[in-house]
């Protein structure tokens, strides 16, 4: 099992477009409306996440991957039907983005509470900061009054950075939304995804490090084999990833290029000895992707459920 830290900046090296979200968002949107939406949330994220620790991780990359694609409208949540082509099987989500039952939870309780006035693209939002907070990551005023997509685009999904990307490519895509080498640092699997990396005998990855990867990876067959990014601490918010790309002991290629002689490895150093610092990078990071391209006003819907048009 991935670390926070770890999982998300590998889906964060697999997302982002940027444009920036303006007034209509705010975090008191919901207090006069559902005054308890943001306990409800925090509390079903909490209970999700002391059943399967594991889960934080996967709701920030959640996250991320909605609003990569077409802002952040949930769009991601939205099951196949005659008019949905569904993001969910675009092959950087296909059996690897998960947290759907959690948000569709959270999300039948609000309507209980408050019925039509929460939308699924909030709860999404507010999912992933209370995850990062649950496994001892920072928080942040998340801000809100997005609306939920009648549209999805599998075929932009496709399109999500890839885990082989180098540091160029990388920082050149995140450039062009609005984001900052040390955003794509602060926000960085599955066998298949880092199979050719451990088997490479190259000299960017230790040695003993991909000999121990080997035994959960072989050089075929066991393409679905889950890998910790981080050996350490899999489960908490930590900087222990970064310390692990000094090592070279990143196990994604677009890991460990972070740390590879280019213009990003004093941010990576900074950030294995300034725990403080990362995470409030993060957070900083964070709010900025929240802001893609939402939905407001009239625009959009609220969804009943959540993987479903109204």
């Amino acid at each position: 099992m991935a670390s926070l830290s770890q999982i998300i900046f590998v889906s964060i090296v697999l997302l982002i477009i940027s444009t920036q979200c303006e007034a209509q968002l705010s975090p008191a949107f919901y207090d006069a409306t559902c005054p308890r939406a943001l306990k409800t949330i925090r509390t079903g994220i909490r209970n999700a996440v002391s059943r399967e620790r594991r889960m934080a991780a996967s709701l920030i990359r959640l996250h991320f991957h909605d609003c990569f694609v077409q802002g952040c409208d949930a769009s991601i949540l939205l099951d196949d039907s005659s008019s949905i082509d569904s993001e969910k099987n675009a092959l950087p989500n296909f059996k690897s983005v998960r947290g759907f039952e959690v948000i569709d939870s959270v999300k039948s309780q609000l309507e209980s509470v408050c019925p039509g006035v929460v939308s699924c693209a909030d709860i999404v939002a507010v999912a992933a900061r209370d995850a990062s907070f649950a496994v001892g990551g920072p928080s942040w005023a998340v801000k809100l009054g997005r609306r939920d997509s009648t549209t999805a685009s599998r075929s932009l999904a496709e399109n999500l950075p890839s885990f082989t990307d180098g540091l160029d490519k990388l920082i050149s895509t995140f450039a062009t939304k609005g984001f900052t080498a040390r955003d794509l640092v602060a926000l960085s699997a599955q066998c298949a995804f880092f199979r050719d990396r451990i088997y490479s005998n190259q000299s960017d990855i230790d040695a003993g490090f991909a000999s121990s990867r080997r035994r959960q990876c072989p050089a075929s067959g066991g393409d679905s084999n889950l890998s910790p990014l981080d050996l350490v601490t899999p489960d908490s918010f930590d900087n222990n990833y970064f310390k692990n790309l000094v090592q070279k002991k990143g196990l994604l290629a677009s890991d460990q290029v972070l740390f590879s002689g280019g213009s990003t490895d004093s941010i990576v150093d900074e950030y294995s000895k300034n725990r403080s610092k990362f995470k409030s990078d993060f957070a900083a990071a964070m709010i900025k992707m929240a802001d893609i391209s939402p939905l407001t006003g009239t625009a959009g819907q609220i969804r009943r459920v959540c993987n479903l048009v109204n």
